[in-house]
């Protein structure tokens, strides 16, 4: 049980530490392949359990992997191999039986049970094995024929593209093989898939912290005058400094980075534009290490002549936001569906006199994870699939919302968006490594 204290420490550390908070890829590996056994051994029973699933299949190709085969296999498997088919079997003392059915020393040889061992036309045939040389269709077929499960996950989905990964024409090539008993077995892991990918361990959950750590030290830097020079910098100068940092450091950065300008009574300036006092500066980034992906949207101000703080008004905005957040988090409970928490949500704001818009979403191996989604930005009465999802704990969300503030003193309003991750777990939310409650100010 990770205690409510153990979240609660600095929110960002130096730029000048940010490097040695990497570890070395070997390290990286090491340390990602001891967290896959875990999750085979603690998570992957709890959902197949829970998805009433005693055996899931995972086909794809090299190249056309499906969206759960990369959080299965060892770090070092990057693609699949030729065809690739995983299987998992949840036995009646609640105990995960993991078998591949794929050529061996690809990398899963430590990892999974090889099941196809007599290759037909190929030199792996063993002689002396117990069945005539196979397919891997039909070692599959062979392995349900013994194993009698009463059902059978296929990853097929209406809603979620983390539970549609299997082809057609490896749909196909399974069922040519199977009995029909058996295909009749059928189910949708759809929700199996989700379950799977959206559930942090423990370990994850602590790490997730020093993740976010990173995140936040990169945009302090970014948006302090160690880069930022006001009458010279452009916001796309700053983009690209975090965008390399990203780089540098060795990490991924999981979508393109955004750095805008709201500007007083001109409001957000498109494209790019030279940075200038009174503005504010907005950004949008999100890198991924140890396989866990961040999301983070923050803001500064750009310091006039004789200020040393941002105006008031300008603050208070910021606080309505901050508002909003503690809204959202505190309908978030177990077993409430994405549409409900997007509807308490806004009921509550729009109550209290805000003008919110919500558009969360789950985080995790992807950067817009499997789980429920909580709103779109162009769909705030709700979103049908993805938003009936319920919420679970031990899962990571990207809060991302924003509030509309009208500003007299600009003569206008303008949209305050904030964006951070947090943890649902122990039925309490925790903000990972902090919050954004005061702007960047920068000289």
């Amino acid at each position: 049980m990770i205690s409510k204290e153990a979240f609660l420490v600095e929110s960002t550390v130096s730029a000048e530490d940010l490097r040695k908070k990497i570890l070395p890829y070997r390290e990286q590996e090491r340390i990602r392949n001891e967290w896959l056994v875990e999750r085979f051994e603690t998570v992957l029973p709890r959902i197949m359990k829970r998805c009433g699933i005693d055996l899931w299949v995972v086909a794809c190709n090299e190249y056309n992997e499906d969206p759960v085969f990369c959080s299965m296999v060892p770090a070092a498997m990057i693609t699949a191999r030729r065809t690739a088919i995983l299987a998992f079997h949840l036995n009646e003392e609640g105990k995960i039986r993991r078998m591949a059915l794929t050529r061996p020393n690809i990398g899963l040889d430590d990892y999974y049970e090889l099941m196809w061992t007599n290759q037909k036309g190929s030199a792996w045939q063993d002689p002396n094995a117990p069945y005539p040389p196979e397919t891997q269709f039909e070692c599959l077929a062979r392995i349900i024929r013994e194993l009698d499960p009463k059902s059978i996950g296929f990853n097929m989905s209406e809603n979620f593209a983390f539970g549609d990964g299997l082809t057609h024409t490896l749909y196909k090539k399974m069922i040519e093989e199977m009995d029909e008993k058996y295909i009749e077995r059928i189910v949708s892991a759809e929700n199996l898939c989700v379950g799977w990918l959206e559930t942090r361990t423990e370990r994850e959950m602590a790490a997730y912290t020093g993740i976010m750590q990173i995140a936040h030290a990169m945009i302090d830097e970014a948006f302090s005058s160690r880069v930022v020079t006001p009458g010279i910098t452009t916001n796309a100068d700053v983009k690209y400094f975090m965008m390399q940092k990203v780089i540098d450091l060795g990490l991924v950065p999981w979508f393109d980075f955004s750095v805008s300008i709201t500007r007083e009574k001109v409001g957000t300036l498109r494209g790019e534009h030279v940075i200038m006092p009174g503005d504010i500066l907005h950004c949008d980034v999100g890198l991924k290490y140890l396989g866990l992906c961040t999301d983070t949207q923050e803001n500064a101000y750009v310091l006039k002549l004789g200020e040393t703080d941002a105006p008031q008004y300008l603050k208070d905005s910021l606080r309505q936001t901050n508002r909003f957040q503690e809204i959202v988090c505190s309908n978030y409970k177990e077993g409430r569906s994405g549409n409900e928490i997007l509807k308490l949500s806004l009921e509550q704001a729009f109550a209290e006199g805000l003008k919110p818009s919500l558009y969360t979403h789950p985080i995790g191996y992807h950067g817009h994870g499997a789980g429920p989604t909580i709103g779109l930005t162009d769909m705030q009465g709700g979103v049908p699939g993805r938003g009936d999802y319920l919420l679970y704990n031990d899962t990571a969300y990207s809060l991302e919302l924003n509030c509309t503030v009208d500003v007299k003193e600009w003569e206008t309003s303008f949209r305050m968006c904030l964006e951070t991750d947090v943890l649902f777990t122990n039925d309490e939310v925790y903000y990972l490594a902090g919050r954004q409650e005061n702007f960047h100010l920068i000289k």
